[in-house]
């Protein structure tokens, strides 16, 4: 039977995605978008996942930020996972919207501009974890929807 240790670490790291050599943050991110551009689920099951994600994130987040004394380690990528579905989430599934989706969030979660650094700073645990990256989506939505209005 799995320990709940391991189930901790399953979820935040999104099936052993976080621990890919290179970049698993963005690979988290890529896996959201590929995910969406095949099933193209509706918006209630994005939201119903967003939510189910954003829980066993803070959860699963902070269990392993406790048991290995590291804050916010590179290989918990759930938080990049559920940050790239915020990003185009109720905005139309076009390669085109997909992929700015994708950049732009990489961009607001790489950069942390003003107020997601702040922010992370002052919330710690699983909660500090995930915010931050659902700070970055929401921002890459409000540039998306932005762009989309002008074109």
């Amino acid at each position: 039977m799995l320990k709940l240790t391991m189930v901790y670490r399953i979820i935040s790291t999104l099936f052993f995605i976080g621990y890919f050599p290179f970049a698993p943050g963005t690979l988290a991110s890529a896996l959201a978008m590929i995910t969406l551009f095949i099933f193209k689920p509706s918006d209630i099951t994005i939201f119903l996942i967003l939510i189910v994600t954003f829980v066993l994130g803070i959860i699963s987040s902070d269990k392993m930020e406790k048991q290995t004394n590291k804050k916010d380690a590179s290989y918990i990528v759930i938080d990049e996972f559920a940050g790239y579905l915020i990003a185009i989430f109720l905005i139309p599934f076009t390669i085109q919207n997909l992929l700015l989706a994708f950049i732009f969030f990489r961009f607001f979660d790489i950069l942390k501009p003003p107020p997601i650094k702040q922010i992370e700073k002052r919330i710690k645990g699983g909660l500090g974890i995930m915010i931050d990256d659902i700070i970055a989506g929401i921002m890459s939505n409000i540039l998306l929807r932005i762009l989309l209005m002008l074109s």
